[in-house]
């Protein structure tokens, strides 16, 4: 049947705002072009979009007529604001954005182990508030928060996880009580991986796994552009996977004895003493074991650095092998902050023992953008959220 008059002006609207939100600012006439749509349609949504308040004129294009085609339409980037929150079990860290994702404050705050529900709560929720004010926000249209552990995927919500910390699932109450906004909530390595699908290293595959390396492990499943999450949300725990290498096996309440026990910063830390790679100081805002394996790669000629990355290597195969004979993704970005740090170097020592591993074509991948996928993530999904809401059909 085809489409109702507002059912069309709808459709036009949303296909508008996409191409100025993927394109940038564009003209009357550069609009009419890429949507093949006739002169007066096209006059008429930037009508309706400038009376909702969804675009402007912000310019003149560089054309020798002057005219309305010369005007130069964008987004009002200010039309609502953003919040995306990456939550550790030793701190949080915001970025509060515009509509169109550009950055205009970013703030952390560190929460020790032996701080109170209710005071690690307050401070994660001040730090929110603080970096709103500092952005000029007098409200948050939308936050979105990466969080650990498993997210429910029949209502959205943190689930109660043995290990993590009681003000995780705390905050999120929190903050849809104290900020007139929309909460989203999604898995740390999950928000990871749709930033590195994004704006990072797996920008040309609409199929692949991450394999996130920080101070814990996990991992995240891409396949044909859908992220997969699981019967419970689930998906990609692959620290509990039992593996050869280790002196027990995981339970269903603690990893210890899984590949964590293998490929987490603290086993990898160890495995670099063992190996003779040592550094006095650990770089800020990371793992002591990404400072370790950064260190390494950039000596990997060096006798206990080629050793340590090809222990460190053979250790993520298992991992990575395991993954692969049940999906065949086709493509393992290592992520997180050791596997950025490790970069091409680490990246071709597990691509090498997967070959031999597994009869399924594998490339591996660094991550690109290493711990801050997370952030970048969160704000990504914030901002598909919002531009959702702010952009779906309206009533007349």
């Amino acid at each position: 049947m085809p489409a109702s008059p507002r059912t069309a002006r709808a459709i036009n609207d949303r296909l508008a705002l996409r191409l100025l939100q993927q394109e940038g600012p564009l003209t009357a006439g550069q609009l009419k072009q890429l949507t093949g749509l006739s002169r007066p349609t096209v006059a008429d949504l930037v009508e309706r979009l400038t009376a909702a308040g969804l675009i402007s004129v912000v310019g003149e294009s560089g054309e020798q007529r002057r005219g309305p085609n010369a005007r130069l339409y964008g987004i009002v980037a200010d039309r609502a604001h953003l919040a995306a929150l990456d939550v550790r079990t030793e701190g949080v860290s915001v970025v509060v954005s515009d509509l169109l994702g550009a950055e205009l404050a970013r703030a952390s705050v560190p929460i020790a182990d032996d701080t109170g529900t209710g005071p690690a709560v307050e401070q994660a929720v001040t730090l929110v508030e603080r970096a709103a004010k500092e952005a000029g926000a007098e409200r948050l249209h939308t936050v979105g928060i990466g969080a650990p552990g498993l997210i429910d995927p029949a209502t959205g919500e943190l689930r109660d996880s043995s290990g993590l910390p009681e003000w995780h699932r705390r905050l999120v109450a929190a903050l849809q009580e104290r900020l007139p906004a929309r909460v989203l909530v999604e898995n740390e390595t999950n928000l990871a991986a749709l930033a590195e699908q994004r704006d990072g290293a797996a920008r040309d595959r609409d199929t692949f796994v991450l394999l996130w390396l920080g101070h814990g492990t996990g991992a995240a499943v891409i396949l044909d552009g859908k992220l997969r999450r699981g019967a419970s949300g689930g998906t990609g725990e692959i620290g509990f996977l039992p593996v050869p290498g280790t002196s027990t096996l995981p339970s269903a309440t603690d990893c210890e004895g899984g590949f964590h026990s293998l490929a987490g910063a603290a086993a990898v830390a160890g495995l670099a003493a063992e190996c003779g790679v040592v550094v006095a100081e650990a770089a800020p805002h990371e793992p002591h074991a990404a400072t370790l394996v950064r260190q390494a790669a950039a000596t990997s000629d060096a006798p206990a650095s080629a050793r340590f990355l090809d222990a460190l290597a053979d250790r993520l195969a298992i991992g990575a092998a395991s993954v692969i004979a049940v999906l065949d993704p086709g493509c393992v970005v290592l992520g997180g902050e050791v596997g950025r740090a490790g970069g091409d170097v680490l990246a071709a020592r597990v691509a090498s023992r997967l070959v031999r591993m597994s009869p399924l074509p594998t490339e591996v991948r660094a991550s690109a953008l290493g711990g801050g996928a997370v952030l970048r993530g969160a704000l990504l999904t914030a901002r598909d959220g919002a531009q959702e809401e702010l952009f779906a059909p309206r009533a007349g």
